[in-house]
């Protein structure tokens, strides 16, 4: 198992898949007294009227349109963000839930490995893959799970699928309304049973596959996999269902690399936005650069298309190219990009940022299994060549192994607590601690934002309450949480799992707090301003107390960071914290 603190990045899709649980499941199109049934089953909820009725009526207008155009990953978005803002509103959460379970519906049947695994797996193979999920989460989920909820959400996810011309089709199902009225009826009958733990669980599944088979002919299998799909979703905002495809792509995030574009993407009103172009990846030499728009995949336009299937269609085998246009700044494009085995780069722009002053600069994009060995070598390289102080970016990082972290904080870490991780079971607490040998002493300054989380939370975080560096930029994200990676005993699939929540080593929790900049810039993109009169630092030190030569005369490079203040800011920093460490000699003669 790998204790993974990723957070929403994939290396293809880039989408905010927050789940945010609900008290009362609520089926689309269901029966009022169906609907009334549960809630009143349901544990009682205060709802704070948190957003004015004239927002929130906006906000689930916005939420419809999406819905009817079918584009559920945008709406999924949609209702995250407002989410944000109204964490308690019940009818938000019921709709973003909905919205959650089609998007997964459409990934999964967009998905070759787990449509094999309909079409392959004998109902026993099914419902033994549905237990073995249901016991991993009774062992090793963070919290006592609502099993009672994890079934509504499992004869949810099979009545949307009733209703979705995909899953009919594949399934070679041709319901008419009257059928699936009906099916939905006694499946809502079905839901009042109390389900109190996994073999219970497994039994409602059962039956609940046995019903439709009898009513539609639907397989087995098929129900038993919606209903392992909507468990492992309907945990919370990171657990989720791996078919054999996602769980090799998760796998390939580990190794850092994968057969793609090399880019991430967003939703963005009916295109493909541009995150991020990985260094050295076919999109890049293709001339795909960030902030693009991709508006037409092989001559169809993304309007017409969901984003899943939009996004699907730049997947392919190796060796194989696709034609996209690409829009900036109201300018089109077409190009062919050649999908390609692409490493991802554990590290990015490693350079001498100010020569003058021997400021280093390296950007950590995620932190991978080769993470802390590129470190290492980049580090030495850029002592070598005058660092006396280093800025690590750490902005848009959404986390990765929690133990590449942790080696990378020991690097910089004398003694001290690194992070604590707290679950359920007493096999997931953890007290991760420095050790001296080996430790980097440059004054280190490291750099966040919004989008940095999890693993990178907990490097920040141990940095600053070891006091020892500063934080420069925005708060960062709050996901406090370590899931492992759990492979499952059928069609090669996996599970993804929130095990502990992890912990500051002053005992903050991160989740939902994130770490607070002790130098922070509220808006990272102003007016360049090259720091005047740099100052030459004489010494650097380094593992074992050695010092590096002194750097060579020339014009700082601050006057290319363009409009980046938080860099700007954070090179100031660096600046500052190695003019300290000359001034404070150590007591045996060395320089700190």
């Amino acid at each position: 198992m790998h204790s993974w603190v990723f957070w929403q990045r994939r290396a293809l899709l880039s989408l905010a898949l927050a789940i945010c649980c609900l008290t009362a499941l609520s089926f689309s199109s269901a029966p009022l007294a169906a609907q009334e049934q549960l809630t009143r089953s349901a544990e009682p909820v205060f709802v704070a009227p948190e957003l004015p009725a004239t927002s929130f009526d906006a906000v689930l207008a916005e939420g419809s349109r999406l819905e009817s155009l079918g584009r559920w990953g945008e709406a999924v978005t949609h209702y995250e963000e407002a989410l944000r803002e109204s964490p308690e509103n019940v009818a938000l959460q019921q709709r973003s839930d909905v919205a959650k379970l089609h998007f997964s519906l459409d990934r999964r049947y967009a998905d070759r490995s787990f449509v094999q695994s309909v079409q392959t797996l004998t109902p026993q193979q099914a419902a033994a893959l549905y237990l073995e999920l249901a016991r991993k989460i009774n062992t090793h989920y963070v919290t006592a799970p609502r099993w009672q909820y994890l079934a509504q959400r499992g004869a949810a996810a099979v009545d949307i699928g009733l209703g979705e011309t995909t899953f009919c089709t594949t399934n070679g199902l041709n319901l008419t309304k009257e059928q699936r009225a009906a099916i939905r009826s006694e499946l809502y009958q079905l839901t009042s049973r109390p389900v109190n733990g996994p073999d219970e669980l497994a039994a409602f599944a059962a039956e609940v596959a046995r019903l439709v088979e009898g009513r539609c002919n639907l397989r087995q299998a098929a129900t038993f996999l919606e209903f392992t799909a909507a468990a492992a979703g309907g945990l919370d905002d990171y657990s989720a269902f791996l078919t054999a495809d996602q769980l090799r792509d998760v796998y390939s995030q580990i190794e850092g690399n994968f057969v793609g574009l090399g880019v991430e993407l967003k939703a963005d009103n009916g295109a493909l936005l541009i995150v991020h172009v990985i260094p050295g990846s076919p999109a890049q030499r293709a001339g795909i650069k960030d902030g693009d728009r991709i508006v037409a995949v092989d001559g169809r336009s993304t309007q017409e298309l969901s984003t899943d299937e939009a996004a699907a269609m730049l997947t392919g085998e190796e060796g194989t190219a696709v034609r996209v246009v690409a829009e900036t700044a109201g300018q089109r494009r077409e190009l062919t990009v050649r999908r390609e085995h692409v490493e991802v780069p554990s590290l990015e722009d490693v350079k001498i940022a100010d020569p003058v002053n021997g400021v280093a600069y390296i950007k950590i994009p995620a932190f991978q299994k080769t993470t802390s060995r590129d470190l290492d070598a980049a580090l030495w390289d850029l002592h070598a060549k005058g660092m006396r102080s280093l800025v690590l970016d750490l902005r848009g990082n959404p986390g990765g192994l929690l133990t590449a972290a942790v080696e990378v904080a020991d690097k910089f870490l004398q003694q001290g607590g690194i992070v604590s991780t707290r679950g359920r079971s007493a096999q997931e607490d953890f007290n991760y601690q420095a050790h001296y040998g080996g430790t980097w002493r440059v004054p280190l300054v490291v750099l966040v934002d919004g989008d940095s989380a999890s693993a990178s939370e907990i490097f920040a975080a141990a940095i600053k309450d070891n006091a020892r560096g500063d934080i420069v930029g925005q708060k960062s994200y709050g996901k406090g949480s370590v899931q492992g990676i759990f492979p499952l005993g059928y069609a090669g699939a996996g599970i993804r799992l929130t095990t502990a929540l992890f912990f500051s080593p002053n005992g903050q929790k991160i989740s939902k707090n994130g770490v607070t900049p002790n130098i922070p810039i509220e808006s990272p993109r102003t007016a360049a301003k090259p720091i005047q009169q740099p100052v030459a630092i004489a010494a650097n030190v380094a593992p074992g107390g050695n010092t590096a030569a002194k750097p060579t005369t020339g014009a700082s490079e601050l006057t290319i960071v363009g409009q980046d203040a938080v860099l700007e800011a954070g090179i100031q920093a660096a600046v500052r914290a190695a003019q300290q460490r000359l001034a404070s000699p150590a007591t045996d003669g060395a320089v700190k």
